[in-house]
């Protein structure tokens, strides 16, 4: 198998991911985020580097679930794969009170779906045989 097809379902997710996790933290929830640093006298972190270190997280995460589709269905990806990347990511920020709490009523839905449709991408887009349907 190429270098090409692996990566190439990867990249794919990893531009959805980018995307959303882009709409929804800097188009969507931007107040709530910057409120919420101000109240805890931070500036919320909007600088370039942390732009490109989500474009890092994203192509991490989109690796983590092309991996988990080469054992598990659709579903267990998208489950196991939101856990590893948004539940552990939550607790920690959570635990560092950084995490604006009433954020999670829209996050957890709009995560789901940002997992689900990542893992779908992965398993649609690599060549049969290489991930588990």
């Amino acid at each position: 198998m190429t270098v090409l097809r692996r990566v190439a379902p990867i990249l794919a997710a990893a531009a959805w991911i980018s995307v959303s996790e882009f709409f929804r933290n800097q188009l969507v929830f931007s107040g709530l985020w910057i409120k919420h640093y101000q109240n805890l006298g931070l500036t919320f972190p909007a600088a370039p580097i942390n732009g490109i270190l989500w474009g890092v997280w994203s192509l991490v995460f989109a690796t983590i679930i092309y991996v988990l589709a080469q054992k598990f269905s659709l579903w267990q990806t998208t489950l196991l794969a939101w856990v590893a990347g948004f539940v552990l990511m939550w607790l920690v920020i959570g635990n560092l009170n950084v995490l604006p709490p009433k954020l999670l009523i829209p996050a957890v839905p709009l995560s789901l779906v940002e997992a689900f449709v990542a893992s779908w991408i992965v398993t649609r887009r690599a060549k049969p045989g290489d991930t588990h349907r």
